[in-house]
């Protein structure tokens, strides 16, 4: 392992867990709510909280088939009357005598009178004479008014993301129409002369844009309203023409490529002359030429040109201001600790977050191998991968069966 005054060492550079902070208190939530029908509402965000106008259950039901009767009624070997039955939509409307019972369907209103059902397994059913093995106790089996929600009671709360089971539970207290934020607008755009459009003859040096795709797939996954502006080229007044008309249509820019030290990096320089950067390079392995400003009142956010390293920073650095500017909280991400099964080099000055594949072993274990070579172009380990293996920003070189930390991908990059 090398020591702190490795030369590779970079303690300039901020480590990414505390850059996100950083970032985070330079976006607000976006400005702008609309009213959205429940069967339009999936993965929008609440503007508001939400409660209850009726109690949930709306009145007493059954938990089960089976029967429904006072239990003061039951006596030892003696049956009660069948006088009639309750179904779902089809309550029974008549009267509930003493040591009389219904036939009662699950979901089915309980009648005025009765306590308390007995599943059909433990009944023995005579003609109209109903032997019912006693139950444990009174309200067995019965699903009360109002135990799940009472009426006024907040069911969702502001900032809640809709999934399905929020569909459902607005359904069920008859929610047919609320306010959530409108949806963030993303514009993006890679900038490289040497990027040429997928389907397209590539001559010598050139390579085919993917990042963009990537970036499309990423934006997409975190549900917002995404412009894709293309391929820029390497020229400043193209790039800026393209920031220009990003700024006016999007509350977020994001660019991939243009930010790191070269001649034809033109990204940073144009951003710091049509906008600002608040924040520039992290201590993070892939993707530390990462460039955080505003350009207008758009937010950019400038990812590096290599694949793994867009990708990476986005998963790490941009996600986080998507779900702020949501109105969502920011998501902390799981991590588990597994052996590692193969020997990794590493100098210590960047926190790396190398692509793993985790598993579990017949006996319950985790394990994780790295996917190979780690090159920061090698696009396909992200395909492979499943998790990230972090090593900490002055851990040097970790050999097989250390235990190691690992988040494994949530459902952004899977």
């Amino acid at each position: 392992m090398h020591s702190a005054a490795d030369p590779c060492a970079q303690p300039q550079l901020m480590h990414p867990d505390q850059a996100i902070p950083t970032l985070l208190a330079q976006v607000n939530v976006i400005e702008g709510t609309e009213v959205v029908q429940l069967s339009h509402a999936l993965n929008r965000v609440l503007a508001e909280d939400l409660a209850s106008c009726i109690d949930l259950p709306p009145f007493n039901n059954s938990a089960m088939d089976g029967y429904a009767f006072n239990l003061a009624d039951l006596a030892e070997d003696k049956p009660l009357r069948l006088i009639g039955q309750s179904f779902a939509g089809h309550p029974y409307h008549g009267e509930c005598s003493a040591n009389t019972c219904i036939r009662i369907m699950t979901g089915a209103p309980l009648p005025q009178g009765y306590d308390t059902v007995q599943m059909q397994e433990k009944v023995r059913v005579d003609g109209d004479d109903i032997y019912i093995e006693a139950p444990q106790q009174v309200g067995e089996n019965v699903r009360k008014r109002g135990e799940e929600l009472t009426s006024g009671a907040k069911v969702l709360s502001k900032g809640t993301q809709i999934g399905a089971a929020e569909m459902g539970v607005l359904a069920t207290i008859g929610a047919s129409q609320f306010l959530v934020y409108r949806q963030l607008k993303v514009a993006f755009f890679s900038t490289g002369d040497e990027l040429r459009p997928v389907g397209s003859e590539l001559a010598q040096g050139q390579i085919y844009d993917s990042n963009r795709y990537s970036i499309q797939g990423l934006v997409s996954k975190a549900n917002v309203e995404w412009i894709d502006m293309g391929v820029i080229a390497d020229d400043p007044e193209a790039i800026r023409q393209a920031f220009r008309n990003a700024a006016a249509k999007a509350d977020m820019v994001i660019t991939s490529g243009g930010v790191s030290v070269g001649d034809a990096d033109y990204t940073k320089q144009i951003l710091e002359e049509e906008g600002q950067i608040n924040f520039w390079k992290l201590a993070i392995k892939p993707g530390k030429p990462f460039a955080m400003g505003h350009i207008g009142k758009a937010v950019f956010c400038g990812l590096p040109g290599n694949p793994v390293s867009s990708m990476v920073t986005f998963y790490k650095l941009v996600l986080p201001l998507i779900q702020k500017m949501q109105g969502l909280p920011v998501t902390q991400p799981l991590l588990v600790t597994a052996t590692l099964t193969d020997s990794i080099r590493k100098h210590p000055g960047r926190v790396e977050y190398q692509r793993g594949v985790l598993s579990r072993d017949q006996q319950g274990q985790l394990h994780v191998a790295t996917t190979g070579s780690q090159g920061s172009g090698m696009l396909t380990s992200m395909s492979v991968a499943n998790c990230f293996i972090i090593l900490e920003q002055m851990q040097g070189n970790t050999d097989a069966g250390t235990m190691v930390t690992v988040e494994p991908f949530n459902s952004v990059l899977c």
